[in-house]
């Protein structure tokens, strides 16, 4: 039998990641085998759990799976684990559209109980109205309690455990204020020195919640799920396409359902932009999104890598590639200095990260009548662009037009739209419109 329970808060950095973190390295510490989820289409966090635990962090998104991909992955990734681990995204009812979306929705349609994690800091008492707002507010939310962050001693905790006592709140513990606790940036990659350290601060958190947090109360209120069979599991296609998708430290941003989908429509080999010379022999590559830059000395060093992608290209090679893989197979990159570090030279555009913006948000690409939901979320700008792109429909979460584009030359199609594949349907009719000529 499977424990299950996501971790939300009232808003965003209040600590869902610093408590999440502590209980996956703290279930891993207990050998108890945890799986991590994420509410939302972050990149980041996953990241974060898989050093936590060493399972793979696994993104839960209404937006861009339906409910049936949602279950699927719940099920394929939590079947082996002993409690499934969901961190919720922003405030508990924040969604794309009020909270359509949100953490509180997704809870709600998985019947699967909430831990709230409430910022304690400066505040004893008055945590007593907020809280009993939270459980209030939704009677088909199950909130089984709560955890405080950045509690300063036991002395104050005891009276963030009496607000709780007399709303009828069950309070499992708190974390107390370290100074030395901090979580790297969700904007840098994590080098090797930046995994160590962080590695060292992920145990301080989970010696602490050992200490202050009853964990087992945490599992016995947790949601326990049913064990499902196989037999939806998709079976192999007879057709083996032959998958190389880049994956390194400047490439990174991958969802593993759509790899699971490729090994599902053939098998999956993976190589590197920065440290390989050449390309695996394949039917399609995929580019995904990541930090190229952070590595472009390193990517436009290897001038044999980034020949043989521009031969394979010209020659009528099937090319997917997104956010940071489509600036990648651009004429050249603009660091935040404005040095120029020359790429691929395939799509005629150059990229830059000079005079950042933020573009964020959930995103429907309409390409001849197939719908591809995902997200953006990056801060260069395409220039100089003098490159064919897609007749398709852009839209935003509520259904608003945007400015986005899909390029597409011979069979290499890129976008700044980060998609959420999933199925071998929905990879199946990426891969046709790539294979169509405009």
């Amino acid at each position: 039998m499977t424990k299950q329970f996501i971790i939300s808060a009232p808003n965003s950095n209040a600590g869902k990641t610093t408590i999440t973190l502590g209980l996956l390295r703290l279930f891993k510490q207990k050998n108890i085998t945890p799986q991590p989820f994420k509410v939302g289409p972050d990149y980041i966090d996953p990241k974060f759990h898989q050093l936590a635990c060493d399972k793979t962090g696994v993104n839960l998104d209404l937006y861009m799976m339906t409910q049936e991909d949602i279950n699927t992955s719940l099920h394929v990734y939590g079947r082996n684990a002993q409690v499934n681990c969901i961190e919720g995204v922003m405030g508990l009812f924040d969604g794309a559209k009020k909270d359509k979306g949100s953490t509180a929705e997704l809870a709600k349609k998985l019947r699967t109980p909430v831990l709230l994690v409430v910022d304690a800091k400066a505040v004893a008492y008055s945590v007593a109205p907020l809280i009993q707002g939270f459980v209030n507010f939704d009677k088909d939310l199950n909130i089984m309690g709560v955890i405080f962050n950045r509690v300063g001693s036991a002395n104050h905790y005891t009276f963030l455990k009496e607000a709780c006592e007399d709303i009828g709140v069950k309070s499992f513990g708190y974390l107390q204020n370290i100074k030395d606790i901090v979580i790297p940036s969700r904007h840098l990659g994590l080098n090797i020195k930046d995994i160590k350290k962080f590695d060292i601060v992920i145990d301080q958190i989970a010696n602490k919640l050992e200490e202050t947090v009853n964990w087992e109360a945490i599992l016995e209120a947790s949601k326990d799920i049913e064990p499902i069979s196989d037999s939806t599991k998709e079976t192999k296609s007879k057709s083996k396409i032959k998958f190389a998708v880049a994956k390194d430290e400047a490439f990174n941003f991958i969802y593993p359902q759509n790899i699971v989908a490729m090994e599902q429509l053939g098998d999956v080999q993976f190589f590197s932009p920065i440290h390989d010379k050449d390309i695996p022999d394949s039917d399609f590559i995929y580019f995904p999104g990541g930090y190229p830059e952070l590595y472009l000395k390193e990517l436009s060093s290897n001038k044999e890598m980034l020949l043989a992608i521009k031969k394979y290209a010209q020659n009528n090679g099937k090319i997917y590639a997104e956010c940071g893989g489509m600036m990648y197979l651009g004429k050249s990159i603009l660091s935040e200095n404005n040095e120029t570090y020359n790429m691929v030279d395939y799509f005629n555009f150059e990229s830059t990260i000079a005079n950042p913006k933020l573009h964020l948000g959930y995103r429907t690409s309409e390409i001849n009548n197939h719908s591809f939901k995902g997200h953006e979320f990056h801060y260069s700008s395409i220039i100089n662009d003098n490159e064919t792109s897609m007749e398709s429909n852009i839209m935003n979460a509520r259904g608003g037009k945007t400015t986005t584009k899909i390029y597409k030359k011979q069979h290499v199609m890129g976008s700044y739209v980060h998609h959420y594949l999933g199925t071998t349907e929905r990879l199946s009719q990426l891969i046709n419109e790539i294979n169509h000529n405009l």
